[in-house]
């Protein structure tokens, strides 16, 4: 039964080619594609039936991955939203943006950025949906701003409904609603916001342009409306792990799961059912992105337009007994979707390349026919999407950072959460502070294998093909001192390649870049 509900626009979404063409005939198609980029806030990557997972929650990106591409080593530069938004737009990690947390936004430094980029190359820009970035409104042609508690465009039209639904959403204080949502989809942020979307890419269809689709959600607070928060009874599988894994994940995840509980009252108890509050917002977001690219598809824009579905990061959703994301480095919070279809992308399926959401903003720039920014880290995926020959050793491993810096803070400093601000009133929680966020860590991934370093030398070695947990740490077990010894060097190899390379010398160097800002292989 639950798939019946989005066979419609599956169905639609896969017919009326010829409309499509005569209609893209009279819009004057142009020889530079159109570029959508839907972006969710905290969806973990491997809750899909294209990774095993026995709820249907995501079947049109499973769809367009089958397509298109998807990678399955797909990773956020940094598990937070403000610090892996800035590294999209800029091509940069977050160490040399300086917006290395949620309160660093505005530091941000970098050359030029993705709508820099397209403003210059004739493209017209567009936000929908959630900015949590130094971006401001002046700077784009489009500006329709939503956040996590509504609508935040006091001077832009709200669709029916929308008023009363955010003035419910400010009461939720972040956390969740254990009951359904009040109203229908159609109150929800997505759908408004694919509205929204589809008129004004109508109405701005005689030039190319760029549009970041931004969904605030599956992020807290956690609701869903019917049927969306029935859909998945007795299909969700329990967490891998538990709370008896905290001790073994180290301190700062038991301080995490402390102040959580204390925060979100209640949050441990009513685990599954928000985590079925997640997975039901997953489902709706994916239907309307099926609405949108449907949409565009009656609007004669879809042939001419590429598009990729991917997230900021990640959420534990159940597991160590957390939601949300905060400590460490785990799969769960740096691994995210990444799917690839449209104009120029070859049906590939699956592809094991490892890629950073940093990958992105590079991979624009070419797709508009444009030089890629000096500052720009990030590597384009222009060979890859294309099924062109590419470097496999460019791509076989990827880097992940966390941490503001500094030392790591313990109970020991202190343990007054509520006088920082992570514990507010009412049911208040944020996961993101000095506890949680202190120090540095790094990760790197290639093959089955991740290693992890903090600023001390503290280091993690996980099979994750046997234990995608990472509960059983084999650094230091002379069985694998060859996998510990290569994974060493790639992760070295990355801090070094990854040095902010601007400013390059003013006179006389010459400063060399591989073709596609390739790091590694020319």
């Amino acid at each position: 039964m639950n798939k019946l509900l989005i066979v419609a626009p599956i169905a639609a979404v896969a017919s009326g080619q010829a409309n499509r063409q005569a209609v893209a005939a009279e819009k004057g198609d142009s020889s530079h594609p159109n570029i959508v980029i839907m972006i969710t806030d905290q969806q973990r990557a491997d809750l899909c039936s294209r990774e095993n997972f026995p709820a249907d929650l995501t079947p049109f990106a499973d769809m367009m991955a089958n397509e298109g591409i998807w990678f399955n080593h797909a990773y956020t530069p940094c598990p937070a939203s403000g610090p892996a938004r800035v590294s999209l737009l800029t091509g940069r990690f977050p160490r040399v943006t300086h917006a290395d947390s949620n309160h660093n936004i505005e530091d941000a430094v970098f050359g030029k950025d993705l709508f820099d980029v397209a403003t210059e190359a004739g493209y017209r820009t567009v936000l929908v949906g959630k900015n949590h970035t130094y971006l401001k409104k002046d700077k784009l042609d489009g500006w329709i701003p939503y956040n996590h508690l509504g609508q935040e465009a006091p001077d832009y039209v709200k669709a029916s409904g929308g008023a009363a639904f955010d003035k419910y959403l400010k009461t939720l204080s972040f956390f969740t609603d254990i009951n359904p949502a009040p109203g229908t989809v159609e109150d929800q942020q997505p759908y408004r916001m694919v509205s929204d979307a589809l008129e004004w890419a109508d109405e701005n269809s005689s030039k190319p342009f760029v549009m970041l689709l931004s969904f605030p959600e599956p992020h807290n607070p956690y609701q869903v409306c019917e049927p969306y928060y029935s859909m998945f009874d007795g299909l969700i599988p329990s967490a891998r792990t538990d709370t008896s894994s905290l001790a073994i994940k180290g301190e700062k995840y038991q301080q995490l799961f402390t102040m959580m509980n204390m925060g979100h009252k209640g949050m441990y108890e009513n685990l599954a059912r928000i985590r079925k509050n997640y997975m039901g917002m997953i489902r709706l977001i994916d239907e309307q992105m099926a609405r949108f690219v449907e949409g565009m598809k009656e609007k004669g824009l879809y042939d001419n337009t590429i598009f990729v579905i991917t997230a900021d990061h990640g959420d534990y959703a159940g597991e160590y007994g957390l939601m949300k994301k905060g400590a460490g480095v785990a799969e769960a919070i740096t691994r995210i979707p990444m799917v690839w279809f449209g104009k120029g992308v070859k049906q590939q399926g699956l592809s094991d390349a490892h890629v950073s959401l940093i990958d992105i903003f590079p991979t624009a720039c070419e797709i508009m026919g444009s030089g890629i920014p000096l500052g720009v880290q990030g590597r384009s995926l222009t060979q890859v999407l294309s099924g062109e020959e590419y470097p496999k050793t460019e791509f076989q491993s990827i880097i992940s950072e966390a941490g503001f810096g500094g030392q790591f803070i313990t109970a020991e400093d202190a343990d007054d959460y509520r006088a920082e601000g992570a514990i507010g009133k009412g049911l208040f929680f944020d996961e993101l502070n000095s506890w949680s966020q202190s120090g540095t860590i790094s990760m790197v991934r290639k093959g089955d294998w991740k290693f992890v370093m903090d600023m001390n030398g503290n280091c993690e070695l996980y099979n994750l093909k046997k234990d995608p947990s990472e509960v059983n740490n084999l650094f230091g077990v002379k069985k694998y001192s060859k996998v510990q010894d290569d994974l060493t060097r790639e992760l070295l190899k990355w801090e070094i390649a990854i040095n902010d390379p601007i400013p390059v010398p003013r006179h006389r160097y010459r400063f060399k870049r591989y073709n596609h800002n390739y790091l590694f292989t020319e």
